[in-house]
């Protein structure tokens, strides 16, 4: 039985009340009891879909197993192959194992393998085709180098906090355009026989306190605790998890952090009833590495494998079976969902030789598996090139116009050091936090989230490349805070960037040191272009408005191909496509209690809490709420062309859709009759500058007693000068509801629904309004 939190949908209501009960330490988690709701027992995997085939042959190959056989495949075990983690190999039946690694980005620690844009660069693509392309090719790669699943994508954190420390790997701060395009990811990665794990399920929204830790007496302080409420969860959290189900995925990662004061890889909830339940969900669910916290209580939970390895199953799980405290379907079930995904992937065909191209010096299997190909090299860039968002371009100093002197500064302009991005991941107490990269220009975040390029083409790299073709001087500083100008400087670029990594959240949105470049080359250059190579948000606000800064640029974490692609810009070669996948404050106070991660506190100094309080008004939903302006609104970015929208038009397939979807048997991503398209809408867009643009038209609905407005549809469309284009947007039954806490149910309001379409969530020059 699935149930909701609280009667009213709000379990928070039911935390404040705890938290009034007594002004005492909790000392005990007996104290969180009944905070998070019980749904037992796990519901079996039934091949519903298109999993039929794979769970018949998957169940076949179950009842071959010896009870040692089952117990092995449910914990993975440090892997000879290099791999981050893998599953041990049954050489009688003929099944070699499975190989998963890091991480979704692009394979991390190996050889002969491409460094691609991050998730956040993805997610200013706004580029829905453009990310199948990229999983496609990215997912050839992880099959040549034999690993079977790929560590991502990330959907969790979806940003809640702006200083998060992983907010990069991600999309996008909005559940609709994260939803949109990790659904893409997911078809584009399995179309190359590779298994996406998506995480971190759910509530991942920061690094501080992800993991217990023991204070100077020697107590331990657990995971902090994500409480979240049931209409916030399905609005917000859930929703990107949804789509990606709905598109496929065959792994849920269970993430390192409490849900509702229940650590999420043993939160019968969310596993069990979430996920399993109402998704429909028919893969297996994985632990972070080293997230398992409870032995048979996890299995029942919901969770099928352990990684890396488990020291509380094992045998454990057998004798559980036979003193009744697990039964043994629950067993085979973990099995049967484990070797369904192999099957439905056509893995048994492909991966013979799991991890054959991965180094380890462990191993001999390790060969020079080459995955790099010529034909991914215009993906590669492409995809460098739409995550960069031109935010400012005063009397149109960009595109570059045959400068003859360029100079450049900052120590983000020049090529690594080390590849220490990639090689190192040590979050002990000699890891250095920093909100800089200063081993030269940034082109990924920190953590299990980097990857391993095949180089590194750095902006300075590519800057002298185009000097030497155009006859250009070039000049440069990376290391003066203030360095000197030369004053028949055609245009100065300054370099700087906002580092984030696994491990730690960040300390703060703009760092003294950048500024203080910035400022003090615009006060010497009057056509200064700054260049920020950002993992997550980078406020501006000390040089923003500065009027010797005439370009701004959020380059995001392009990947190998960061210089080539960001020349393409500057010289407009490519005309910027980038959007803003998140709201840029005027300064760090506007995100208000949504700036910092939760901190042990108080009585609850061994059980940390993160209230959700505001519920789904995160990012711009919160500044719209607020009445807040913002620096740079989400969705927005600018183009060496401009765009007119006109002729709106709304039109509804049903005259009068019921309340409620339609019951119906629950496939993967959860009762179809959701995605049912209830109203089409379509507009004008016309390009009315001199040059071939892409413009991300962008629809927002208001929906009655929720958010002024929220992303419900986007369409990426290149247009020629004094040409248009028609822009369409399909609303289906969940983009229009609201989740209903005492149905349980999508609810379809009746009432006005307003539309808006425009440039970004502040600019909507079309409106009109709906009425169910």
């Amino acid at each position: 039985m699935v149930t909701s939190w609280g009667k009213a949908g709000l379990l928070l209501g039911l935390a404040f009340s705890n938290v009034a009960a007594t002004e005492d330490v909790i000392t005990s988690d007996t104290y969180f009891y009944g905070d998070s709701p019980a749904v037992y027992p796990t519901p079996e995997g039934t091949g519903a879909g298109d999993w039929a085939s794979a769970y018949k042959k998957a169940k076949a190959f179950v009842g071959k197993l010896s009870d040692d056989e089952k117990v092995n495949l449910t914990a993975g075990i440090s892997s000879k192959t290099g791999c981050s983690g893998y599953i041990q190999s049954i050489d009688r039946l003929g099944f070699p194992g499975i190989c998963v690694s890091d991480a979704g980005n692009g394979l991390r620690g190996t050889d002969y393998v491409n460094g691609w844009a991050s998730g956040i660069s993805v997610g200013a693509s706004w580029n829905r085709d453009l990310a199948n392309d990229r999983g496609t090719y990215m997912g050839k790669e992880y099959r040549k180098k034999g690993v079977n699943m790929i560590l991502g994508p990330v959907v969790g954190p979806l940003g809640r906090v702006a200083l998060g420390g992983r907010n990069w790997e991600g999309f996008s701060t909005d559940p609709y355009l994260s939803g949109i395009l990790v659904s893409e990811s997911v078809k584009g990665l399995q179309s190359q026989n590779v298994a996406t794990s998506l995480k971190h399920f759910i509530g991942n929204e920061q690094e501080t306190n992800r993991n217990p830790t023991t204070d100077s007496k020697g107590n331990t302080v657990q995971s902090v605790s994500s409480n979240i409420d049931d209409k916030t969860i399905h609005e917000l959290y859930l929703w990107p998890f949804q789509d990606a189900i709905l598109a496929g995925a065959t792994n849920i990662m269970c993430s390192y952090n409490r849900l509702n004061n229940s650590y999420a890889c043993q939160n019968s909830k969310a596993l069990n009833g979430l996920l399993k339940t109402e998704l429909g969900f028919q893969g297996y669910v994985v632990t972070d590495w080293g997230a398992q916290h409870a032995g048979i209580a996890g299995a029942n939970a919901g969770l099928d494998v352990v990684m890396p390895r488990s020291t509380t199953w094992n045998s454990n799980l057998t004798t559980a079976i036979a003193n009744g405290t697990m039964k043994a379907s629950r067993l085979d079930d973990m099995i049967t969902r484990v070797m369904a995904t192999w099957y439905y992937l056509g893995q048994d065909t492909v991966f013979t030789n799991p991890g054959v191209g991965m180094p380890s010096s462990a191993s001999a299997a390790h060969q020079a598996v080459i995955a790099t190909s010529q034909e991914a090299k215009p993906v590669l860039l492409q995809a460098a090139i739409e995550g960069h968002v031109l935010v400012k371009n005063t009397n149109k100093a960009l595109p570059l116009k045959s400068p003859k002197l360029i100079s450049v500064f900052g120590y983000d302009a020049y090529g690594p050091m080390t590849l220490d991005l990639v090689s190192s991941f040590n979050f002990g107490s000699t890891a250095t936090r920093s909100d800089l990269y200063k081993n030269g220009t940034q082109w990924v975040g920190g953590g299990s989230g980097a990857n391993s390029p095949a180089y590194v083409d750095a902006p300075i790299d590519a800057i002298q490349r185009r000097a030497y073709e155009d006859g250009s001087s070039v000049l440069w500083d990376f290391t003066s805070v203030n360095p000197s100008v030369d004053y028949t400087s055609d245009v100065c670029l300054v370099f700087i960037n906002a580092y984030a990594t696994e491990g730690f959240d960040r300390e703060a949105l703009s760092d003294s040191q950048s500024d203080s470049i910035v400022t003090n080359v615009a006060k010497n250059c009057a056509n200064t272009i700054v260049v920020v190579h950002n993992a997550g948000i980078r406020t501006v606000e000390s040089w923003a408005d500065h009027t010797n800064v005439t370009g701004i640029i959020y380059a995001h974490l392009p990947g190998q191909d960061t210089g080539r692609a960001l020349l393409e810009i500057l010289y407009g070669d490519s005309n910027p496509s980038g959007r803003l996948p998140y709201t840029v404050a005027k300064n760090g106070s506007n995100y208000g209690s949504l700036l910092e991660p939760a901190e042990p506190e108080g009585k609850f100094q061994y059980f940390p809490q993160s209230d959700f309080a505001e519920g789904v008004y995160i990012d711009y939903r919160a500044f719209d709420k607020d009445g807040i302006e913002p620096q740079y609104a989400f969705g927005y970015g600018l183009s060496y062309t401009t765009f007119d929208y006109s002729n709106l038009k709304v039109s509804k397939k049903l005259a009068s859709p019921s309340t409620y979807p339609a019951e119906a048997a629950i496939l993967p991503g959860g009762n179809p009759r959701l995605f049912d398209e209830l109203v089409t809408v379509t507009a004008t867009v016309k390009n009315t500058g001199g040059v071939d643009g892409k413009e991300v038209a962008q629809l927002y609905v208001g929906i009655p007693n929720g958010p002024v407005r929220q992303l419900r549809g986007f369409d990426k469309v290149l247009i020629k000068p004094g040409k248009s284009a028609t822009v369409t947007f399909r609303l289906t039954r969940r983009d229009l509801s609201t989740w209903d806490t005492i149905a349980q149910e999508w609810l379809l309001q009746r009432g006005t629904y307003k539309i808006y379409v425009g440039r970004n969530s502040r600019d909507l020059p079309l409106q009109a309004t709906l009425t169910f």
